[in-house]
């Protein structure tokens, strides 16, 4: 089942979840983080295979503004966390902190802030998952991202 649309203009990105400065991040803001390229190769069940360059800022940075809610000295803290990206259309996928922080799978997740030289500020981010063959998590038009403690998952919190 997926969530309702959800309406934001410009490439704004809401952050929420398990975070100390949850709220909505400007395109303007994603703009001044860190950039990364990405050459990536992922197979797209409706269009076959595709190849794109991508340039943005890690997930890993965008979320560390925000302020996750574990203790950044507590190294299997971190890995009870789980990211969920919510695009316009309402598709979303997730990745975990595990895969993404650099003491563990260090893959650098992206949000595309362009595609192949065009940007995509118009449309909102996209999520970027390199090494991923099948392209399900690659996710347009972001419009919230969040990171979530698995908690109730367990029922212990």
């Amino acid at each position: 089942m997926r969530p309702a649309v959800v309406e934001t203009s410009g490439g704004w990105v809401r952050l929420s979840g398990d975070v100390r400065s949850a709220g909505t991040i400007s395109p303007d803001r994603l703009h001044e983080l860190p950039r990364y390229e990405a050459e990536v190769t992922f197979r797209c069940r409706t269009s076959g295979p595709r190849r794109h360059r991508f340039t943005g800022p890690l997930l890993l940075d965008v979320l560390r503004g925000a302020g996750p809610l574990f203790d950044p000295e507590e190294r299997k803290d971190r890995v009870r966390f789980v990211i969920s990206v919510l695009g316009r259309d309402g598709h979303r996928a997730t990745v975990s902190w595990g895969e993404i922080d650099p003491e563990f799978g260090d893959a650098r997740v992206l949000l595309g802030l362009w595609m192949d030289d065009r940007s995509l500020t118009g449309q909102g981010p996209h999520l970027v998952v390199p090494g991923d063959r099948c392209g399900g998590r690659y996710v347009s038009g972001i419009t919230e991202i969040r990171l979530c403690a698995d908690e109730r998952l367990w029922g212990t919190g």
